[in-house]
């Protein structure tokens, strides 16, 4: 069954300019593993951070710091700790998709929540 389906894209310049612009941020909105990504791959991974949260409702008090992408055998995987864990489950989510793309300074992201 499918609990919810998130969609957002993010502008790459725009987005590697708030990273420069503001210090921590980039530690705020991405674990280690993340950090030292490019920035059309921070931008497409933020977007699914993104979809995750419209999936979710968009909970206050989420935490960027428990959601993150990581990858396995057959490409990007959703991972969730505490808050994003925690609304996840009350919303009944066991499974997560999500595909991510960028091109021609866009960079996008689809998540879907399965039950």
């Amino acid at each position: 069954m499918i609990v919810g389906i998130g969609v957002d894209v993010v502008d790459i310049e725009r987005f590697g300019r708030q990273l420069e612009r503001t210090p921590g941020l980039r530690d705020r909105l991405f674990v280690p593993a993340e950090r030292e990504l490019n920035t059309r791959s921070l931008a497409a991974r933020f977007a699914a951070k993104e979809a995750v949260a419209k999936v979710l409702g968009a909970p206050a008090g989420m935490n960027w710091q428990d959601c993150w992408i990581g990858l396995d055998q057959h490409g990007p995987t959703i991972q969730v700790k505490g808050t994003v864990l925690a609304v996840a489950d009350s919303k009944g989510v066991k499974r997560w998709h999500v595909s991510m793309s960028h091109d021609g300074g866009i960079a996008t992201a689809t998540v879907l929540a399965e039950g």
